[in-house]
């Protein structure tokens, strides 16, 4: 080690000592020989789209304007003393009536009351579905040799051959950082409908390649569908508590502030600053997580829009159905169409769509 990593490392720190001597504080790729360039190449890529930064900008205006009314609307739902939204967002952060205890007992509880949203979802899948995956789901806390750096919650696509079901996993390092008015969607996204849905159907479709099957780098696709997912269980009643129905809301909006604050860096040349300053103005995240996820922002451009932008284009493509083919809509069939082709971009999704369409009626 002494004899061949440690020179490779010295040599590394010299070369960044170097650079740094050139580098700016600019934060967004605008910055770089044809850096605009590059941007719209990487938001056609991320977003399988043609829509132009400007586009995208607005777009996260006007979703941030609505969601924050949809908020507004639950504030006075629950009778909060203020009609303001920043001191909503500290109640909802800080109310300690939102948290499980930080102890063995609490993250039993969490776990626990998982597995019961999994399976109460598990139940109601017929109103929304006609195909299903063979495989299961089952819902674990992430194991301690990695919960301190792992994300909030996450799943494991089962094994190919059927010998491991899918896995949500939730973390319960920290019960102070895993809200219980966020617990739904995060299981809608990352369980079922979403990801669980979305990824075990694509490995049994038996009409594809391999290499369809096991896609995963149509991130508009995959990540709009579980957006999506988090939303379609309140069309069918779920997210009956206010506080849980916010907690969506939240997720939502932060997805929104996305498409705002990735184009604002990128594009309008908004510095770190600014842009770590509009997410802390617009959702109830903790400052930490605001600074963490600009830098994260700032070194992959345009990868934040595809949430968004695919859940946008999921809905406008089944609205566009329901308004072409009337009474013969059905929801089941139309998810149907958007999974069983496995993940592609979204301006093929459309075609697939259109298609369905025409061939009923």
């Amino acid at each position: 080690l002494v004899k061949n990593v440690k020179p490779a490392y010295i040599k590394l720190i010299a070369s960044l000592s170097e650079l740094e001597k050139s580098a700016t504080d600019d934060a967004g790729v605008w910055k770089f020989p044809e850096g605009n360039k590059y941007y719209f190449y990487a938001l056609k890529n991320t977003t399988t789209t043609t829509l132009s930064p400007e586009e995208i900008f607005q777009t996260g205006l006007n979703e941030v304007k609505r969601i924050h009314g949809e908020m507004r609307a639950i504030m006075k739902a629950v009778n909060f003393n203020s009609d303001s939204l920043p001191e909503f967002f500290k109640f909802m952060k800080t109310g300690k009536q939102f948290y499980f205890a930080n102890d063995s007992t609490g993250k039993k509880i969490y776990l626990n009351k998982s597995v019961a949203i999994i399976d109460s979802m598990r139940e109601n899948l017929d109103k929304l579905f006609i195909t299903k995956p063979k495989a299961k789901i089952i819902v674990k806390a992430v194991e301690p040799f990695r919960e301190k750096s792992a994300g909030t919650a996450f799943y494991q696509d089962p094994a190919p051959d059927g010998s491991r079901p899918g896995i949500y996993y939730v973390n319960l390092f920290d019960m102070n950082a895993a809200p219980v008015y966020e617990m739904e969607a995060l299981a809608y996204h990352e369980g079922i409908p979403g990801h669980h849905m979305q990824l075990a159907i694509a490995q049994e479709l038996s009409d594809l390649p391999k290499f369809r099957k096991y896609n995963s780098s149509y991130t508009s696709y995959v990540e709009g569908w579980g957006l999506y997912a988090e939303l379609i269980p309140k069309e069918i009643g779920f997210y009956q508590d206010p506080y849980s129905d916010f907690g969506r809301l939240s997720m939502e909006l932060w997805r929104a502030c996305r498409l705002v604050v990735d184009v604002g860096i990128h594009y309008k040349k908004w510095t770190r600053e600014q842009a770590i300053q509009y997410l802390k103005d617009n959702t109830p995240s903790s400052d930490r997580e605001c600074i963490k996820s600009i830098e994260r922002y700032i070194v992959m451009p345009s990868q934040a829009t595809a949430y968004k932008i695919g859940m946008l284009k999921i809905l406008e493509l089944r609205e566009y159905a329901r308004e072409k083919l009337g009474d013969k809509f059905d929801i089941r069939e139309y998810h149907d169409m958007v999974l069983k082709n496995g993940a592609v971009p979204l301006d093929i999704l459309k075609e697939n769509i259109e298609h369905w369409i025409n061939t009923k009626k």
